[in-house]
């Protein structure tokens, strides 16, 4: 009989592999605008860059592909996808639909914990109102935390993927002149709902804040 093998003898699992690594630094690169929406990544010069082989490079700029960040035509590389208005209104009428439903769900079943949880993050937006970039952190975690809490795993991982194609966009909302008042507003109101336990105002509110969103997207 072979001799087993204890838990505590076995080899340590690897670390992320360096392609996933790599994945995230353009992944910041992008998000950070260092490199541009229908801008062409330069592989050999972003290899030398990072002191690295076009292989894991090529791993990781599949992976950016299947997110939505990166999009690559034959014989001509990859490249930095760039929205059209198009785009924007589609991920936002699929965001809507997703997290809409997330709220009224989390109205109708959220612990009084989470609804706490759930507040503190509004406080602390209603703290950032002035500060554009916590503004942008605070909300994204406010959202984020309302899918989890919601309990559907499915539609929290295309929401997070949609979140990340929504960076590339360059006409943010929330860059619009007074649009971070009016989003910290229509929070207000999904916030009450929920807190209310009121799933069917809960759905409508956070509907009507992404429809106000590509609203100010769009203009």
């Amino acid at each position: 009989m072979p001799d087993t093998v204890t838990l505590a003898e076995r080899p340590p699992l690897h670390h992320r592999a360096l392609y996933q690594d790599v994945a995230e630094r353009l992944r910041q690169q992008i998000f950070n605008r260092e490199l541009e929406p229908g801008g062409w990544i330069d592989e050999q010069k972003i290899a030398a860059e990072y002191g690295i082989s076009r292989t894991p490079l090529r791993e990781a700029l599949k992976v950016l592909a299947v997110e939505g960040l990166v999009t690559m035509k034959l014989r001509r590389g990859a490249y930095v996808t760039e929205m059209s208005s198009t785009d924007v209104a589609q991920v936002y009428h699929l965001m809507a639909l997703l997290e809409s439903d997330a709220a009224g769900r989390v109205a109708a079943q959220a612990e009084p914990t989470q609804i706490a949880e759930l507040q503190a993050l509004h406080d602390r937006l209603e703290a950032q109102v002035d500060q554009r970039d916590a503004f942008f952190a605070t909300n994204e975690q406010f959202h984020l935390r309302l899918l989890a809490l919601a309990g559907n795993r499915w539609s929290e991982q295309i929401v997070l993927d949609l979140r990340k194609v929504m960076k590339l966009n360059r006409h943010l909302s929330l860059f619009k002149q007074g649009r971070l008042a009016e989003s910290l507003a229509e929070h207000r109101s999904v916030m009450a709902a929920i807190a209310a336990g009121n799933s069917e105002e809960a759905t409508r509110m956070m509907r009507a804040h992404f429809d106000n969103g590509l609203q100010a997207a769009a203009s």
